[in-house]
Order: C-alpha cells, then sequence, then structure tokens
C-alpha cells in the first residue's frame, strides 16, 4: 500500500519527459514494441541483445591474436625477402665485379659463368621479387640480360626441379610487362619481351596454362603504345617472337595456349596488319579454329561471347576471317574439318553480332550527334559505323566466292571421325542461316550465292557436282523431323514446341540440327522458283544433269516436289491450327489484364471475351538461332507453299485435291464457325480502336516515316520520344496480331492458304462477309430500305451518295464526284445520266442504273483505246497498270516547264495515283455489289491482289514475289530474251565463265517512255529512253556467267514490282477501301478473274430457268404454268450451242459468264418481260437491270431465228 496524506493508496502516474528510457529491461527505442504488446517480448529482446554483447567479447580476443600473427608473418617474410635481396645483390654485384663491367645504372650484363649459377640466382629471385616493388623490375631486368646472354652449349635439357622456378619467373615478368609504362624506355621492354620468348619456347607446357595472361599482356602492351605514343617502345620482331613462341609447338596443352590467344590477343583492336601477316606464316589454323570453338561452348559464364564486348568481338571475328583467308589451303588432307570447325566458329561469331552487324554495317561515316538538351535511350543513338577493315573482313562473309564455295569440299563418305565433319550438312545450314540473319538487306544475295553453290562429293557412284539445292533436299528429307511431319500434321506440334503435351522423343541437339538443314532449304528454294521456268521445274530428274543448265539441274523431280508439299501444308497447317499449343501460354489472364497486354481498356471486347482468360504466347525461337522466330518461320512456309501453288495453278502437275485438307476441318459447321470467327475479329477491333483514341497504328507510322525523312536540327529529344511511342505501337500491333491468330485459326488459313479449302466454300464466305459488312454500315442488306431511312433521318449523307454523270466523260465525272466519298462508296448510290444538252434521263434507279454506271465506268477507264492509258494490254489482251505511267505524267510536267516539287508538279502526280486508286475502288464495288464486269487482268497483277492480305509478321516471305515466268505474262519478247540469255553459251568461246561477256550486257535497264498520250498522237516526237540501274553502280558491273541469274532476277523485279509500285499500290489502295484485304487473300489469281467476270463454264440453263423472273404478259399465274412463249424459249436456248448460250447471257448481263454460285447469285436478276405481239421485232434488252425484252412469239423457228440475229449482233438498247 503506497500512504499519503490524501488518503489515497494509489500510486501517482509518472510523466518522463526526457526521452529516456528508465525501463533496464526494455530494448532501443528503434525496436520498442508497442505498449499493446505481450512483456514476454521484452524479455525475450533483452536476452538476445546480452547474447550478442558475450559473442563479442568472445571473438574479440582470438580476432586479436590473428591480426598480431599476420603482421608478425608479414613482417618476417618482408625481413626474409630484404635479406634475400641483399644476398642476390651481393652476388651480383661480386660477378660484376669480376667481369669489371659498369653500367650507367651500376648493373652489368655479363652472362653467368655457368648454368648452376644461373639457376641459384634464379630459385633465389622468384622467391623474393615481386611485380609491386620497382626495384624487384630492375632485377628482373638485369637477371633477362644475363640470361638471355647464356652461351649456345648451354641450351640442353634443364634439370627437373627448375620448371617451377622458371614458371614462376615467366608469370613475374608477365606481371612486371603488365605493369610498365609507357614512359619506360625501348630496352627496358625488348629485354621482357625477349625473356618471354625464350621462356615460351623452353617451358610451353606450363606457360600454356598461363596464355591468358601472357597474352592479355603482350595485346595491352600494343594497345597503350599504339594510342599514346608515335613510334612504339618496343621492337616489333621481339612481339612477334613472343606472340609465336607458345603456339608453334605440338603438345597436349597447345590448345590452351591457342584460347589464350584468341581470348585476349586476337580481341585487341586495331593490330598491326604486319603483325597478322607475321602470324599467319606460324599459325595452325585448325588448332586455332579448335580453341575458338572451345571458348565459345564454354557455359554461360566463362562463355567468350559473355565475358566480352562486341565491339572487341568484331575484331576477333574480322582477325580469323583474315587469317584464315590468307593461309588455308583447301587441297590440304584435312581441309574438311578445318572447314567445319571454321564455319561453326563464324557461325557463332556472327549469329552473336548479328544485330551489331546489321545496325552499323551501311551506318554513316557522320552520324548524326544527339543533342545535350536531355538524356538518349542508347538504343536510339545513331550507330556507330564499323571499323573499315572490320567491315570489309565481314563483307567478304557474303562474297559470291565465298558463300558459293561452302558446299565445294562436302563429302558424304564416313571416312572422316569429326564429330563436326559428321553434322557437315547442319554446320553450313547455321553458318547460310547466320549470314541470312546478319545481312537482311543482303538476304537475295547471299541465297543466290548459296544457290549457285554445289558439292563435289559422288551422288550414286556419279562424280558430278550437286546442286545446293539438291543436296540440302536430300539432308533435308531424311532428317526424321520431315519424315514424321510429313505423316502427320500433329507431330509438328512436338517438334516445334518440346514441352507441349505431344512432344516427339528426341534429343534437343538432333531436333535442332534437322530444323537447321530443313529451314535452310526452305530459304534457298524460293530463289529456285523465281529463276526457273515452267520447262525446267517440270524436267527434274533425280540423278543430276552435267549437260543442262544450272537451274534444269536444281530441278526437283515431281514426286520430291509433291512429297514437300505434304510436308510443306502439315508444318503449315499446324503452325496456324495449333497456334496456341506451339507458341505455349503463360498464366492466364484476369479480366482486366487484356487492356494492360495490348495497351488499352479492352474489357469491354463482349461478354465472351470479358469472361475468357486469354493466354499470351511466346514468340520462340526455332533451331536455336536468333532471329528464326515461329512468326518468322510461318511466314516463309507460308511464301515457299504459295508460290508451288501458283505453279501448279498455272500448269497443273498435281492432283486437283492435293492442295485440300478438309478431312482435319468439319466442313458442315466450317462457313459459320468463320463468319463467326470474322464478326469476333471485328468487335475486337472495333474496341481497340476506340481504345487507341482513333489513332490507327498503320496511319502513326506513315506519319512516324515523314517525320523521320523531315526531321529538324536541334530535335533529337522530340524525335527520340517519338520513336519511342513508335516502338510502343508496333509492339501492340504485334500483340494484336498474335491475339487473333490464336482465337481466330479459320480465318488465318483462309487468309494465308486458302487452297486448304474448296473454292465453292470459299466464295459463299466471301458473300457472308459482305452481307455481314452491309449490315453492319448499313442496318440492313437491303439498298431501298437503306435509302428510305437516309431521307427521312433528315441527313446529308444521301446528298454525296447522287450524281450526275455525262455518257461522254463518264469516268471524270465519277472520279470528280465520287472520289472523296471514300470507303462510302460501300454504300448504294444514285445516278443520274444527262446527256449532251444536261437533259436528265428519265428512270428510276432501283440497281440497275448503277450496274450500267459502274459497266461503262470500268469499260472506259480499262479500255486502251479510251485514251487514258492508266491500263495497257499484253499479248493475250490482258491489263495491268501502265507501268511508265507514273514517270510519262512526270516527263510530261518536264517539259512544260514545270519545276519538279512545286504544287501544281505534286499535284498533277497525285491527281493520276488517285485515279488508279479510284479505279480501285470501282472494281471493289463490283465485286461488293456482286456484278460482273467483262474485264481481265494479268495473272501477274491479280496475284499481288490476293498476296495484301496474308498479315504473318514475316510479310516479305509471304507477299508477292517476282519471278522469271511471271514476266511471261507481262512481255512475251522479254521473258524470250531472258530465257535465252539464261541457257545461253557463245560458240565461239571455249571458257564457260567468258560467254556472257561478248553480250555486253551491265545491271541496269533502259525504259522508253512516251509523255504524250499515245505514242502515235504526235509522231515527231521520240520515244524519251531512260537508264535505271538494278544495283549500285550497276552500269559498271558488267553481267557473266556467274551472276546472270542474279541479272534475271533484278529484271524480274524491277519490271515486275519496282516499275509499277506506285500505281500498283494506288490501286490496291482503293480496292483495300471497299474490299478487305483479308477477303481478297482467299482466293488466287484465277480464281480472283472468275470472281470479277463469272465462270467460264458452260452455262446451265436449268439454273438460269430456276432463277429467271417474268414481267408482264409472261408472269406466271396461279396455276403455276409458263406462257407458251417462255416455253418455246426455254426449249430453243436448251438446244443452243455453248457459244450462243454465251452470246445470250452477254446480251441480257453485258458479261458472258455465269455468277460463281449460279444465277441465283446474279445482281440484279435475269428478267424476261413481253415487248409487244408484233413478231417482226427483234428482241432487246436492258443490261443495266438484266431484262431481255422478248416480243410474243408463236413460231419455234421464228422465235430461235429472231433471238440469234439479235445475240450475235452484238447490239442491244438501239436494236428494234
Amino acid at each position: 500500500m503506497y500512504p499519503s496524506f490524501t488518503g489515497s493508496t494509489r500510486r501517482p502516474r509518472q510523466i518522463n519527459l526526457s526521452g529516456r528510457n528508465s525501463n533496464p529491461f526494455a530494448t532501443n527505442a528503434a525496436s520498442r514494441p508497442a505498449p499493446s504488446a505481450p512483456t514476454t517480448q521484452h524479455t525475450v529482446a533483452h536476452a538476445q541483445a546480452e547474447r550478442l554483447l558475450r559473442q563479442q567479447e568472445r571473438r574479440r580476443p582470438p580476432a586479436a591474436t590473428t591480426i598480431q600473427k599476420t603482421w608478425r608473418g608479414h613482417r618476417c617474410r618482408k625481413t626474409v625477402r630484404n635479406n634475400w635481396r641483399r644476398e642476390w645483390d651481393a652476388k651480383e654485384e661480386a660477378d660484376q665485379a669480376v667481369g669489371e663491367v659498369k653500367s650507367a645504372n651500376g648493373l652489368g650484363s655479363l652472362p653467368y659463368v655457368s648454368e648452376t649459377d644461373c639457376f641459384v640466382q634464379l630459385r633465389l629471385l622468384v622467391q623474393f621479387a615481386s611485380s609491386r616493388d620497382p626495384s624487384d623490375h630492375d632485377r628482373l631486368r638485369h637477371f633477362a640480360r644475363r640470361y638471355r646472354s647464356l652461351p649456345e652449349g648451354y641450351s640442353g635439357a634443364h634439370p627437373p626441379d627448375i620448371y617451377s622456378p622458371l614458371f614462376r619467373l615467366g608469370k613475374l615478368t608477365v606481371s612486371v610487362l603488365n605493369q610498365t609504362k609507357l614512359s619506360a624506355t625501348l630496352d627496358d621492354v625488348n629485354v621482357l619481351l625477349s625473356l618471354l620468348g625464350t621462356l615460351a619456347g623452353e617451358i610451353p607446357e606450363q606457360m600454356a596454362y598461363y596464355s591468358r595472361q601472357y597474352y592479355e599482356a603482350l595485346g595491352r602492351l600494343l594497345a597503350d603504345a599504339r594510342c599514346s605514343r608515335p613510334v612504339p617502345n618496343y621492337d616489333q620482331d621481339l612481339l612477334n617472337n613472343a606472340v609465336l613462341s607458345l603456339l608453334v609447338r605440338r603438345s597436349p596443352s597447345t590448345i590452351h595456349a591457342y584460347e589464350g590467344f584468341a581470348s585476349q590477343f586476337l580481341c585487341q583492336p586495331n593490330l598491326p596488319l604486319e603483325t597478322l601477316y607475321f602470324l599467319a606464316g606460324g599459325l595452325r589454323l585448325e588448332d586455332l579454329a579448335l580453341a575458338l570453338n572451345n571458348l565459345l561452348s564454354l557455359p554461360s559464364s566463362n562463355n567468350l561471347l559473355k565475358s566480352t564486348t562486341s565491339e572487341n568481338l568484331l575484331w576477333l571475328a574480322a582477325y580469323f576471317i583474315r587469317l584464315y583467308g590468307s593461309k588455308h589451303h583447301p587441297e590440304t588432307k584435312d581441309a574438311l574439318a578445318t572447314n567445319a570447325v571454321y564455319v561453326t566458329v563464324l557461325s557463332r561469331l556472327v549469329s552473336h553480332l548479328a544485330t551489331e552487324i546489321s545496325r552499323r554495317i551501311d551506318a554513316p561515316a557522320n552520324p548524326t550527334s544527339i543533342s545535350d538538351d536531355g538524356p538518349a535511350s542508347s538504343s536510339l543513338l545513331p550507330p556507330a559505323p564499323l571499323h573499315p577493315f572490320v567491315r570489309d573482313e565481314i563483307l567478304s562473309l557474303i562474297s559470291q566466292e565465298h558463300v558459293s564455295g561452302l558446299l565445294a569440299h562436302a563429302a558424304t563418305s564416313s571416312e572422316s571421325t569429326s564429330q563436326i565433319s559428321r553434322n557437315l550438312p547442319s554446320t553450313l545450314a547455321v553458318y547460310a542461316l547466320t549470314l541470312l540473319r546478319a545481312f537482311p538487306q543482303r538476304g537475295d544475295e547471299i541465297r543466290m550465292w548459296l544457290y549457285l553453290g554445289s558439292t563435289s562429293a559422288s551422288y550414286e557412284g556419279r562424280d558430278s557436282p550437286i546442286p545446293a539445292i539438291k543436296y540440302y533436299y536430300n539432308a533435308a528429307s531424311q532428317t526424321s523431323t520431315y519424315k514424321l511431319i510429313k505423316d502427320e500434321p500433329s507431330h509438328a506440334i512436338g517438334l516445334l514446341n518440346p514441352s507441349a503435351r505431344r512432344a516427339i522423343t528426341q534429343r534437343l541437339n538432333d531436333r535442332d540440327e534437322q530444323w537447321q538443314i530443313i529451314l535452310l532449304f526452305l530459304e534457298l528454294y524460293p530463289i529456285v522458283l523465281k529463276v526457273m521456268d515452267d520447262e525446267e521445274f517440270l524436267s527434274g530428274t533425280a540423278m543430276p544433269d552435267s549437260t543442262g543448265s544450272w537451274t534444269r539441274r536444281s530441278a526437283l523431280t515431281l514426286d520430291q516436289v509433291k512429297d514437300l508439299t505434304v510436308f510443306l501444308k502439315n508444318l503449315a497447317f499446324s503452325m496456324y491450327w495449333n497456334a496456341s499449343e506451339i507458341a505455349g501460354v503463360d498464366e492466364p489472364l484476369n479480366k482486366n489484364s487484356i487492356a494492360e497486354y495490348f495497351g488499352g481498356n479492352l474489357s469491354a471486347i463482349s461478354d465472351n471475351h470479358a469472361d475468357a482468360k486469354p493466354a499470351r504466347p511466346r514468340d520462340a525461337i526455332i533451331a536455336g538461332l536468333p532471329g528464326m522466330t515461329m512468326n518468322y518461320m510461318k511466314g516463309m512456309v507460308t511464301g515457299l507453299l504459295r508460290m508451288i501453288y501458283e505453279r501448279d495453278s498455272r500448269r497443273r502437275f498435281l492432283p486437283s485435291d492435293h492442295w485440300l485438307m478438309t478431312k482435319w476441318f468439319e466442313m458442315d459447321r466450317f462457313i459459320p464457325a468463320v463468319v463467326q470467327e470474322e464478326e469476333e475479329k471485328h468487335k475486337f477491333q472495333e474496341t481497340y480502336d476506340a481504345d487507341a483514341n482513333g489513332h490507327n497504328d498503320d496511319d502513326m507510322d506513315d506519319e512516324f516515316e515523314d517525320e523521320t525523312h523531315n526531321a529538324l536540327i536541334g530535335t533529337q529529344r522530340t524525335q527520340q520520344v517519338r520513336n519511342l511511342e513508335r516502338l510502343r505501337r508496333q509492339q501492340r500491333k504485334v500483340s494484336r496480331r498474335k491475339y487473333l491468330e490464336s482465337v481466330t485459326p479459320r480465318l488465318e488459313i483462309l487468309q494465308n492458304m486458302p487452297f486448304f479449302i474448296p473454292f465453292a466454300t470459299r466464295v459463299q464466305i466471301f458473300r457472308h462477309f459482305v452481307l455481314l459488312d452491309q449490315i453492319r454500315r448499313r442496318g440492313t442488306d437491303d439498298a431501298e430500305m437503306w435509302r428510305f431511312s437516309m431521307m427521312n433521318s433528315g441527313r446529308a449523307e444521301m446528298g454525296r451518295h447522287r450524281a450526275k454523270v455525262h455518257r461522254e466523260s463518264i469516268f471524270d465525272d465519277a472520279f470528280k464526284q465520287y472520289y472523296d466519298l471514300g470507303e462510302g462508296l460501300k454504300e448504294p448510290i444514285q445516278i443520274s445520266f444527262v446527256d449532251k444538252f444536261d437533259t436528265v434521263e428519265e428512270g428510276i434507279d432501283g440497281g440497275g442504273v448503277t450496274k450500267e454506271f459502274l459497266t461503262s465506268v470500268t469499260s472506259e477507264a480499262f479500255n486502251s483505246m479510251s485514251g487514258l492509258d492508266m491500263f495497257v494490254e499484253n499479248d493475250q489482251h490482258l491489263l495491268y497498270p501502265n507501268p511508265t505511267a507514273l514517270e510519262e505524267r512526270k516527263e510530261l510536267l518536264r517539259q512544260a516547264g514545270e519545276p519538279e516539287g512545286s504544287q501544281l508538279y505534286n499535284e498533277s502526280v497525285r491527281d493520276l495515283l488517285r485515279r488508279f486508286e479510284f479505279m480501285g475502288r470501282i472494281i471493289g464495288k463490283c465485286l461488293y455489289e456482286g456484278i460482273l464486269v467483262d474485264i481481265h487482268f494479268a495473272p501477274f497483277f491479280l496475284l499481288k491482289w490476293s498476296l495484301t492480305g496474308g498479315h504473318t509478321s514475316a510479310t516479305r516471305e509471304s507477299a508477292y514475289r517476282a519471278n522469271l515466268n511471271d514476266l511471261r505474262d507481262l512481255d512475251e519478247a522479254l521473258y524470250q530474251g531472258l530465257l535465252q540469255l539464261k541457257n545461253y553459251k557463245s560458240p565461239s568461246s571455249s571458257n564457260e565463265n567468258d560467254t556472257i561477256e561478248s553480250l555486253s550486257l551491265t545491271f541496269e535497264v533502259t525504259d522508253t517512255l512516251f509523255p504524250s498520250d499515245r505514242p502515235s498522237s504526235n509522231p515527231s516526237q521520240p520515244p524519251i529512253p531512260r537508264t535505271t540501274e538494278l544495283r549500285p553502280n550497276g552500269s559498271n558491273i558488267p553481267v557473266t556467267t556467274s551472276n546472270r541469274l542474279v541479272y534475271i532476277s533484278y529484271i524480274a523485279r524491277h519490271r515486275l514490282s519496282i516499275q509499277p509500285f506506285h500505281q500498283t499500290a494506288a490501286f490496291l489502295k482503293g480496292l483495300g477501301q471497299i474490299i478487305s484485304p483479308a477477303w481478297l487473300a482467299m482466293f488466287n489469281q484465277h480464281e480472283l478473274q472468275t470472281l470479277i467476270s463469272g465462270s467460264a463454264a458452260s452455262i446451265d440453263i436449268s439454273d438460269l430457268r430456276r432463277n429467271t423472273q417474268y414481267g408482264g404478259l409472261y408472269v406466271i399465274g396461279d396455276d403455276g404454268l409458263e406462257h407458251p412463249t417462255i416455253q418455246l424459249f426455254w426449249d430453243v436456248v436448251t438446244n443452243f450451242s455453248s457459244e450462243d448460250k454465251m452470246n445470250l447471257v452477254r446480251f441480257v448481263t453485258s458479261t458472258p459468264r455465269a455468277p460463281l454460285l449460279g444465277f441465283g447469285h446474279l445482281n440484279p436478276r435475269f428478267s424476261i418481260r413481253d415487248a409487244g405481239s408484233d413478231e417482226g421485232r427483234l428482241p432487246t434488252t436492258s443490261t443495266c437491270v438484266n431484262l431481255l425484252k422478248l416480243p410474243v412469239f408463236r413460231e419455234r423457228e421464228v422465235l430461235r431465228e429472231r433471238l440469234l440475229y439479235s445475240i450475235r449482233a452484238g447490239a442491244g438498247f438501239n436494236l428494234s
């Protein structure tokens, strides 16, 4: 009880304002628990603190003892070493006194009396000498001078116990050389270099294990002297001797010396060329290649690629290429193994440096500097150009001699036991694929040089060279990967992704090697297809024919082509159909993570998408090759498969059902499933565009390109921000594409490999897509209902769809009034034809006037005699854009004195391109409305339509590729001339390599321009020649036998792709505004022509009769019987010849072909109505509404005679 005067027994509360803790059991303030914490924690904390203090007290005495012992040991060792120094110095001074030789520093260079005295001093020197003591440096040089002066008789075998002191002497010399200052005299450095060279020759085994430090010191000496002194402070011969001394003797440890030499010395920049030439004479390149291969195969922590900078690796690669090229002799016995290791080393180096090389190989010599207005991302800095020596050596890898000679020493015999030699096909494949990744701008040339290569190995008992294509096809077709995928598409899942559920049991290295061989063949075979004409393609034989041309010898047999297409079909099918399973998936995303994944709020895509948890596919690396991603491979396989399919479409050599893969689909549900995928894709796109605030990534990319070309000085920071934004947009596009690929597999197959599905099915899908688009845009597929709703809504848009057109200037009037409509041309339009007095023709546009308008516009625009000259005809009267139209327009402006780049000049050029764009819209409108037009385009031009919709990442691999066979549809004479050039051999020349020179061709082409409207309109004005180089400096590069295929491919690319590029792009842009490019991708060139002008099959009269509408007297009554005249009409028409049936259809519909899906899809419907009872009248038509006006005939022969006269006369409105 607490006593107090107040009578209260409660202890008063104590308040401490000092901040001190009066509780001895509490911990410090920082770790003080909350007042509500249990009191046991205070006790535990106090106990832990006391235990820590006791541990520190226990450790204090032993720590003090250790420090004292270490210090005493150091002091003792220092004293002993000083004693040894005095002893060593006394001995050396005594020797100097005996020799009476003095030097400026008090030391002499008299040789030792005997080896015994020398080794006694050596043992003593290495005991005390330290690289950190400058006085020991002088002692070491003094010993080196005396040791170097030993008589020749002392060079015998050393005592066994002396090798260790010699090795320690070598390590000491390397350390001292590393610390030698730049101010050291020439003699000081030379004596150390001489000693190193001597030791390397006497104890190479021991020094080889110290080679990294050894060559690091030599390389540093070389680099420091070169950077800081105008004249090196060493003797070049002594340095070269020291470098080479460890490498010239063969021993088990020599490989270690080469590893040190490669990793340290050859990674130094700017080695003198004389040093390289000296080394090339004494190096064993096979050992150097093996050493580098070992260094590049080490675990990641010790791997040379990880421990060395990219800049030093570039120099290493350049030195290795120069050394190999200056000494290698392919005729030596071990040349094959040497080549294989050399190729392996270069593959790994170039593969690792591929990004660096591609960025810097063509970088400008003086890149624009970045302003100092803020930090810049290193990835956005302009790349520094490669050193000229490095660039020249790297570029030598893609020379024709180097690339074409890769297979020159390949052998199929099993004599070699080298693992690399046994895997030579995959080794060369990796190297070739690496070159393609590192030099993307020169990819076509590399592929061509590889294609022109051959192997000298015997083939089935014959000694003729095997073309590279056949060599790699044979190697690829024998792999288990090729065979498994050819047998079953599902095998590709496990072979492409070993972690998939259906993985194939196979060693990872074996799988990668097999894929490498297959991938190289897939890279090369498109080159063959580009330069091989159909006759050569179909003449392939299993045995190489040494008498034929190189392309003929490279042709595969048709059975091999068939097997290849089966493999490609199965592989491509799996890559699209099982894209998610092959790519692998990460953890499921939550509802809102899609927005994060695509960079926007996409949670409102739809109820289905909101509940779904799509997985994020990974872009896997194929065959262990950087840059060879799944998407790139998908594009490459798709492109090659379509090239073979296009050739088969042009000239059938495979069974008609060979390309179908309907057994892998549920065809009865295929069309609804595809339509559903299209709807989901459209919903996703709408949501994506809404989240992007209406900005289209493709449009933004175009804006960025324009701004990049027009960048202002001092705006680098702004450009960096814009480039980062562009990168983000590109990433979103890739993410969007990957997601769509995973959720729309049927659409992906239709757009990239449509030939898997029957043509009739694809036509139905196309019409469904158009119908869905009409409903989305109009709310209905009925044009009249749309017009009615627009008129009732009071919106002004309806006025934009009305136009008055003069029949004598129908195209110009249509262009002026409808060009600005853009995509709005999809909606129903209202046309009023006016005569020359501006009087409107009477009539209501119920669809017929629109049809007449479209057919009239196309007839005028695509008629070569109309004077527009925007499209021209080939020898088969097939149309394609005038390749010289743009240049002729520019030439006309120049002749008119209009300066290039002026407002009028640019506007005139843009006007021409806008007209091409409008023509594309008109054709798209005809396809959109299902109106057939009698216009026929060249197949190569239609092929570009179908290749604009495939949207794989490797667009270049799956897009249109100009080839020799397409030239036939452009210019038959040019095609025949190039064929003669390809097979040309001068009869007067015995040297096959000089057979083409007599033609005096160079890599340039001359085009002929006709600036006037037509060549005949102004005969006094001669055509204007325009010469273009096919490649840089092409006018000075002659066409030879070895490069004529390259010349042919460049000619094809110029004529088919480059010259008409702007015209074709404008036309396809307009076409794509009406018909989605993805829809066009579902058809090949011949199927597109059928969509435009109808089926070339014979007319089915029974189908026409079922889908004919009747008017006037011919309307079918309640009894369901046809009018007698109608019965006579069908009886007559049924017995018409095929030609007359087509004439009848042309007479009524303006085109001789039937719609693809039958006359039930003819728009407007085929109709017949009465035209009076005068049997003397002839039948007439209104082609605008597909209406036949047939008088009432009672006699069969009269009807037949009048009808045949009308349809054969080719007249319509005015024939009565």
